[in-house]
């Protein structure tokens, strides 16, 4: 453990906060919020595909 310096809690909390800036942390946020939104947006369309799929193999196919 020669040679090891060592930093103090609050030093290292501020050399770990200092790398994320506000900015970054929102751009990030606004990407995580369009992959949820693209995400909800397929799945909306598979929803609505399965139904009509569902409807319409209902009517035609009768045992």
């Amino acid at each position: 453990m020669a040679g090891t310096t060592k930093l103090d809690v609050g030093k290292a909390l501020e050399k770990l906060r200092g790398t994320d800036s506000p900015k970054t942390r929102i751009s990030r946020l606004d990407e995580q919020i369009d992959a949820i939104e693209k995400e909800t947006q397929r799945l909306r369309a598979e929803n609505r595909r399965l139904e009509r799929d569902q409807r319409s193999g209902s009517t035609t196919k009768r045992d």
